[in-house]
């Protein structure tokens, strides 16, 4: 494995892709087959400093991008390049495709450094997205089309297998009985779950397992996430009380997580923790399941206006979201328990 027959394998090979974090946190599982099939690779990976917690137990080094600040800007990318030059690298696998990395390849090429990028399949989600998906397979997979980058360079490796179960530190200290987690939030509504169901269903899961912790970010999930603490004794708001290495270490010590198809479905499949996922607007088959979450844990309504986008940024064309509000949490709750109980 990781030898090509015409010439030598790139020494150095800079790995790009700087958000978003879902599509981060998938990048590890396909370094983990190449690092396994090239253990004499070296590996940068150009990423914020905030997604490093995603590449814990890899043998790669990081090149910090600050998109904000001094790499904001196109002249920004030609400069993070000259830093990958002094740092030796040889070779650029981007796997973003924006107009920043486009900027960063370029430099990089005009310097004799090859580069490589993602084929992100867009005619192929159209197409997905026009028909509902009926009568095509599942689309490839991110983490295999981010394979594919590293194959375009040269290196020779099976497809990734999903991530064993590992069990980190736990920030809540030792567990006792049955913990899951709740993600019920996403950047986009037509990836959120409904209230009136988020609530009802975090009493389910309060009712059925010893501990509930809900996974949330801004000021209107915090208000959610806190009320539900002080409603229920045993479920705790997470937001504030870990940072994202803190939160990996949880959702490795959770029997399950329910989650949106949002970045815990990734951390969960990061860790090995089962994962039922919840999927309104968009749709497991564009290539975005958490890779190696089981089919069992898919809940998702037969309808056929959906998915309506990739990403799940458009509005309801018919405005009442029926996608989201026909999944009951009771057939939740029942694919958390059968998750649990094939685990245990």
């Amino acid at each position: 494995m990781g030898r090509k027959s015409n010439g030598p394998l790139p020494r150095h090979l800079l790995v790009l892709r700087t958000s978003a974090m879902g599509d981060v946190a998938m990048l590890p599982h396909a370094l983990r087959a190449l690092c396994a099939a090239c253990p004499d690779l070296k590996v940068t990976v150009a990423t914020r400093r905030l997604f490093y917690p995603f590449f814990e137990g890899l043998p790669v080094d990081f090149l910090e991008v600050d998109t904000k600040g001094v790499h904001h800007s196109l002249r920004g990318m030609w400069r993070l390049a000259a830093e990958a030059r002094r740092l030796g690298v040889d070779a650029v696998a981007d796997v973003h495709d924006v107009l920043r990395s486009k900027a960063f390849r370029l430099s990089m090429r005009l310097h004799g450094i090859p580069t490589a990028h993602i084929d992100k399949g867009r005619a192929e989600k159209r197409r997905f997205i026009r028909t509902g998906g009926r009568g095509m397979k599942p689309l490839r997979h991110t983490v295999l089309r981010y394979c594919d980058v590293f194959r375009q360079l040269g290196f020779t490796f099976p497809d990734p297998t999903p991530a064993p179960h590992r069990t980190l530190e736990n920030p809540f200290g030792p567990k006792q009985g049955r913990w899951v987690g709740f993600a019920p939030f996403s950047a986009h509504r037509g990836k959120t779950y409904p209230e009136a169901q988020a609530r009802e269903l975090v009493r389910l899961l309060a009712e059925h397992f010893d501990r509930v912790f809900i996974h949330s970010g801004g000021d209107t999930e915090k208000t959610f996430a806190e009320e539900m603490e002080r409603t229920y004794p045993n479920v705790t708001a997470l937001v504030g009380k870990l940072r994202l290495d803190g939160e990996m270490a949880l959702v490795s010590n959770l029997d399950c997580v329910v989650a949106m198809d949002s970045l815990v479905m990734h951390l969960a499949a990061l860790v090995g923790t089962p994962v039922v996922s919840i999927w309104g607007a968009t749709h497991p088959g564009l290539g975005f399941l958490g890779f190696g979450a089981p089919e069992e844990g898919i809940v998702q309504a037969d309808c056929d206006c959906r998915p309506c986008s990739v990403f799940g940024n458009k509005p309801c064309r018919f405005g009442d979201w029926h996608c989201l509000t026909a999944i009951t949490p009771e057939s939740v709750v029942e694919r958390v328990e059968r998750l649990v109980a094939r685990r245990s």
